[in-house]
Parts: structure tokens; C-alpha cells; sequence
């Protein structure tokens, strides 16, 4: 595959022509602020994986400039593609636009095409992972994105009626915004969801499967991986390849999940239409799906079952967990195994009183379980009870009027907010209709709250448009014609 520098070239600059002509980023129209003699942002995006970049490359293309995203990770290593993500390709189809906004030169397959040819391009099945965030980093930066890298919001607070946060890492100290958006991916608002069993179990002996896990340090070793979902494909995988002795898929459910469910219907109906469903409809499709699950991809899965020192135990629950001297001793439904390792492919949890960051925040935010959720919507599963009840911008509500104001203007962009808007903040098929949806909102909500000042401006406008000289006032002329 010949890769052409000159071709990436020919087609940033394509893109800047094509941003020329649609006027993009359109002018910037949001007054500027102060508080206590200190600039106020327009917009902080915390985040600057895909999902934070897509919503301050929206939020610029549409005039509001003085914006800025914070990462705790390095510069490249944003989100969990080269991270957590231990997954070969991603499972997305490689012609999905992600977050190209609407603009085709923005697209991977523009980029990929631009480098490597159609030829290159029809040869490739599915996108590898690591090649994806090097177009993330491209779309940052032909996009000339502000993200300031290697720092940590460490704390949200009302200030007036601003946002402040307090800064830790690379930059400190605390800067004020009008509007915060949390583009925090897969963690959402809470963090790993680890069972009850391994709840006082040395580290030495387990990991969740988003930890950085030493995969050379298991050379040998036995070690069971909770689940049968991609990510425990993909961390079973990786142990094997890595030179594991032996790993067993310890499965609670009797068959393996098949069907992706929601792949099947996808449509610009669902992308468009499941956030005005009634709260009825939004249930039953979110619980339906989670009851059925997403299996995990066929290679995912035959990555591993490739390897001879692979098992799947299915119907296999797990009773306890016991940490012994080396090891741990997992009583399961088919019985005590025993083990070096686990890995807890066990997802994450939506449950945001855990997080230093959001502790002025998290007792006001309202879920769905108070009071959105009604028992004839069916089964009250514990992960969307949890999920926020979020407004049509995304943002959150108060779980007592006025108890804390600022959550108005606070926007849950990340997975969390799945089952209120549909899968439009996480993954990669819609995440530029979730940012344009995003954006809509603060650009309305901005304007209504300095609309004074707009019309202000609206009245002291004086540029003439028309001269004086540009026409004969022959009202005298008609006067006298009357006249005779």
C-alpha cells in the first residue's frame, strides 16, 4: 500500500475550500464576558475523544469561537482506542461518516483515500482501531481544534451564574464557563460497574477490562474473563496473544448473544426519531436491546477461539470470589475453578455520585428512576433507572427546582445519555446528528439569555445601506400635478 503525503495535502486543502464556501465557522456573534476581571468561555468541553471533537468542531463551525476542550489523557492517546480498546477493527462499517459534520472531505474515507488510493480503499474490510484515532488526530488538526491536553477538571461549581472549574494537571487554577458539556464517552458520569464479589479482592489479582493491564505479567498464568461481550473478546485475546497459559470465558448466560439488534433497524428514522418517542417506546426499545445484548464480532470471537488453551463456559454464573494466598478460588454454577487472574469485562456504571469531579452536581442531577420511569413500562432494569433524565439539549435536569441551578446548563454528551436521545453520544453512525442536535440547543439557549444585548445591537446598528444619492424623492412633483 503506497501511501501519498501528496494526496493528503491535495485534499486538506479541498477541505479548506469547501469550508471557505459554506462560510465555515461562520462569524462569531456570542458576547464576550467577564467575571471578576477574568474571561468567561462560551463553552468548556470536557473530553476531546471523538465525541468532544465533534461537538467543538460544531459549536466553532457555528460561531460560538470562544470554546475549549480539557483531556486528561496525552495528545493522541484521547478516548480508548489505543488505550482500553483492545479490539483489532473497529465493528462499524468502514463507510459511516462519523463525525464528519456533513462534510465529505471530512470523512475517514476521504482521508484514507486521500493517502492510500480507491484501490487501498475497496481492499479494506474494517477499520483498524489505531488507524482510527490517527484520523482523530488529523480531524483535530486540520480542524485546528482547541483541546488543551494533560489536564483534570477536578471540581464543578456555581459561580453567579456561570460554571466554575477548577483545573489540575498541566494547567491549574479555576476558569469560569456560560455552558459545560461532558463529552466523558463510555464512563458517562460514573465509572467501571465491578460486581459485588469482587468487592474487597486485592488489585494484585483482578483488573476491569478499560484498566492498563500488563498483559506481559500473565505470561503463564491461568485467567478467567467475566462475559461475552466485545470487550471480553477482545481482553481475552489479547492475554492469549500475549502468552496467557490458559483463559476461560466464564458466560452467566446459556447461549451466546448472536443478533445485533440495533445494527438490524438502524436508519436516519431511528437517529432522528428516537428522542421524540414517548418515554414508553424509549424503554421498551433500550430494554429490549439490553435484554437480548450485542454479541460480540465474529473476529473478535475467533480470535480467540483460535487458540487451543481457549474455553467457553456458558451458563456458568459466578456465586463468590475467594482470594487465596496465589491466586483466587471462583465458585461458579459449574463449579469451584481456580485461578492467577481476573479480567471484569463488566462495563460501566452510570452511577455519578462516585466521582470527585461531579460531587457539587451529582445530588441534584434527576434519573430516570425519579419519577420518568413508571412500572408499566416494563421490567425496572437497574442500568436505565440510573441513567440521567436529560432535557432535548442534552442537558440535565434538577431533582428539586433551584436546587442547583447551573444544571441547565450543563450537557451530558456521552453514553450516558442513551436512553433519553438514543445512541447518538457514544458511537461512531450518529454522533454528527448528536452534535448538531448539541449545538442547536446552546446556540438557541445563548441567544435567549443575551437577547438584550442582541437587541441592543439590532438598535445601535448604523451602517447605511442606501447613500442618499441613490434615487429622486418626486413627491413635490406630485404635489404640484394635483395642484392644476
Amino acid at each position: 500500500m503506497t501511501y501519498s503525503a501528496k494526496g493528503l495535502a491535495a485534499l486538506e486543502a479541498q477541505l479548506q475550500q469547501d469550508l471557505e464556501f459554506l462560510e465555515l465557522p461562520a462569524k462569531s456573534w456570542v458576547p464576550e464576558r467577564t467575571y471578576q476581571n477574568t474571561p468567561v468561555r462560551d463553552v468548556v468541553v470536557i473530553g476531546a475523544g471523538m465525541c468532544g471533537l465533534a461537538a467543538l468542531a460544531k459549536l466553532q463551525f457555528t460561531g460560538i469561537s470562544n470554546v475549549v476542550a480539557y483531556d486528561a489523557a496525552p495528545a493522541g492517546l484521547e478516548g480508548p482506542w489505543i488505550t482500553f480498546a483492545r479490539m483489532e477493527t473497529l465493528r462499524s462499517p468502514k463507510t459511516l461518516h462519523g463525525p464528519a459534520l456533513g462534510l465529505a472531505q471530512l470523512t475517514f474515507r476521504a482521508w484514507f483515500t486521500a493517502q492510500w488510493g480507491n484501490e487501498a480503499w475497496q481492499a479494506l474490510d474494517k477499520i483498524p482501531k489505531d488507524q482510527w484515532m490517527d484520523y482523530l488526530v488529523w480531524y483535530r488538526k486540520v480542524l485546528n481544534l482547541p483541546v488543551h491536553n494533560n489536564v483534570r477538571v477536578s471540581n464543578i461549581a456555581q459561580a453567579g451564574d456561570l460554571i466554575a472549574l477548577d483545573l489540575a494537571g498541566a494547567e491549574t487554577g479555576r476558569v469560569y464557563t456560560r455552558r459545560l458539556v461532558l463529552a466523558t464517552g463510555r464512563s458517562g458520569l460514573g465509572g467501571f460497574a465491578v460486581p459485588d464479589f469482587l468487592q474487597g479482592i486485592d488489585r494484585r489479582f483482578w483488573a476491569h477490562s478499560a484498566d492498563d493491564i500488563d498483559f506481559a505479567a500473565l505470561q503463564g498464568k491461568r485467567i478467567a474473563v467475566i462475559g461475552a461481550g466485545a470487550s471480553s473478546m477482545d481482553n481475552a485475546a489479547t492475554a492469549l496473544e500475549q502468552g496467557a497459559g490458559a483463559v476461560d470465558l466464564l458466560i452467566r448466560r446459556k447461549e451466546m448473544p448472536r443478533i445485533n439488534k440495533m445494527t438490524g433497524i438502524g436508519s436516519q428514522g431511528v437517529v432522528h426519531g428516537m428522542h421524540q418517542l414517548p418515554d414508553a417506546w424509549k424503554w421498551k426499545f433500550v430494554d429490549y436491546t439490553a435484554a437480548t445484548q450485542t454479541p460480540p464480532p465474529r473476529s473478535s470471537t475467533l480470535r480467540v477461539s483460535r487458540h487451543e488453551n481457549a474455553r467457553f463456559f456458558l451458563d456458568c454464573g459466578i456465586n463468590a470470589v475467594k482470594q487465596e494466598e496465589n491466586g483466587l478460588l471462583i465458585e461458579t454454577t459449574q463449579g469451584a475453578l481456580r485461578y492467577d487472574f481476573l479480567i471484569a469485562a463488566t462495563g460501566f456504571t452510570n452511577d455519578f455520585h462516585g466521582r470527585q469531579e461531579f460531587a457539587a452536581i451529582a445530588p441534584h442531577i434527576r434519573s430516570w428512576s425519579d419519577g420518568r420511569y413508571q412500572p408499566e413500562m416494563g421490567t425496572p432494569r437497574h442500568s436505565l433507572l440510573e441513567a440521567p433524565d436529560l432535557g432535548p439539549s442534552f442537558e440535565f435536569r434538577e431533582l428539586t427546582p433551584d436546587a442547583c441551578p447551573m444544571l441547565a446548563h450543563i450537557h451530558c454528551f456521552n453514553d450516558a445519555a442513551m436512553l433519553t436521545h438514543g445512541k447518538v453520544s457514544g458511537d461512531i453512525p450518529a454522533v454528527s446528528a448528536g452534535a448538531d442536535r448539541l449545538v442547536r440547543g446552546i446556540t438557541a439557549s445563548l441567544f435567549a439569555e443575551d437577547v438584550e444585548q442582541h437587541y441592543a445591537n439590532l438598535q445601535a446598528f448604523d451602517t447605511p445601506e442606501l447613500q442618499g444619492d441613490e434615487w429622486v424623492d418626486s413627491t413635490p412633483l406630485l404635489k404640484q400635478e394635483n395642484a392644476l
